[in-house]
């Protein structure tokens, strides 16, 4: 037999304070000093936009819903025009940068991250040491109809959108069971 109305919501109730005691015991804070915006998550200060100008995102991270399904495994940033230069969008040392398939590509290793940029003609080699903001190469074309990069991101193995280090995702909102 179903659980009645009453004690579905009770059990909500009841795993939405679980939750909410966790995360009090956990030591996250949602005043960390750092004003938020419009719920919007900040830039890791570790962190570069990887081309200048406007900070336009022309496709997001699409995950996929299995590891080897179709998704968007990165972001697609908005370029100023053709050759314009990248930068490395964290700091590391070049895992690779040369050709994939039929691409320019640059992947910095930054302790558990791959960052990867695309599509670049490398200015670095493998091994070198890069800073935020650094340049490691020139923006090709062929990736999208206008100029524009691709920085993805691979955490342990598993991509994840860039936009968790470069600030942009929105918050979370909790919205209350009932009204």
């Amino acid at each position: 037999m179903p659980a009645s109305p009453t004690i579905v919501g009770m059990r909500l109730r009841l795993l939405a304070s679980a939750a909410a005691l966790a995360l009090l015991l956990s030591g996250a804070s949602p005043a960390s000093g750092v004003p938020q915006a419009s719920g919007v998550s900040p830039a890791d200060p570790g962190w570069e936009w990887p081309i200048d100008g406007p900070r336009v995102v022309e496709r997001p991270f699409v995950a996929p819903p299995t590891p080897y399904g179709a998704g968007h495994r990165g972001v697609d940033l908005r370029a100023q025009g053709a050759e314009a230069t990248v930068r490395a969008a964290t700091g590391g040392v070049i895992h690779f940068a040369g050709t994939v398939v039929d691409r320019g590509v640059v992947t910095i290793r930054s302790g558990p991250l791959l960052v990867t940029v695309e599509p670049v003609s490398p200015s670095v080699a493998v091994g070198e040491v890069v800073a935020a903001g650094d340049p490691i190469g020139v923006l090709e074309s062929g990736h999208c109809a206008a100029a524009c990069v691709h920085l993805g991101v691979r955490e342990a193995g598993v991509y994840v959108s860039p936009l968790r280090w470069l600030g942009g995702l929105r918050r979370a909102v909790l919205l209350p069971l009932e009204r």
